[in-house]
């Protein structure tokens, strides 16, 4: 059967981006559970001392459906490091507010998630480093900036939390 497989004229990129993937996030969430966070949380955290966010806001910038966020956002919240406050933009709306102590933890969770990032890119010579980087933000700004409509959506890959 294996004779009749297709012969491969490119290499797999959808398994490469793939796999460096799964690894970093895996390698992002063990080093995170080191000071109690998840991923998710970090970006929370991090996102939310950018700027006044909605908790629908930062989910989107997350990448997390609404069920996610809300649990995020608890878990912040019962750390002590965030806490829901009315927008002092709309009263309507309720901002996720982080405070003092989160933001010291989002200062040392920053410097975790740039060395985990560092630590990957260091596998690298140097030049090919800023080749990967140069080439996967063309990428992104370009050719795959945007998902395409499809009867059949792709599945996006989510961080599994424990």
């Amino acid at each position: 059967m294996t004779a009749m497989a297709p012969a491969r004229t490119e290499p797999d990129l959808s398994f490469l981006l793939d796999h460096t993937s799964h690894v970093l996030r895996t390698r992002m969430s063990a080093a995170l559970a080191e000071i109690g966070l998840t991923p998710r949380m970090h970006c929370v955290l991090v996102h939310a001392l950018e700027a006044e966010r909605t908790q629908a806001q930062l989910a989107e910038i997350g990448d997390m459906d609404k069920t996610t966020m809300v649990v995020t956002v608890d878990a912040l919240e019962k750390a002590g490091l965030a806490e829901r406050r009315p927008s002092s933009h709309d009263r309507r709306a309720r901002i996720i507010a982080v405070t003092e102590e989160g933001a010291r933890v989002a200062g040392q969770s920053q410097r975790i998630v740039d060395g985990v990032h560092q630590g990957a890119l260091q596998a690298l010579p140097e030049a090919e480093r800023a080749a990967l980087l140069g080439a996967l933000k063309h990428l992104v700004e370009g050719h795959l900036a945007t998902p395409v409509e499809s009867p059949r959506p792709a599945r996006r890959a989510r961080q599994r939390e424990k």
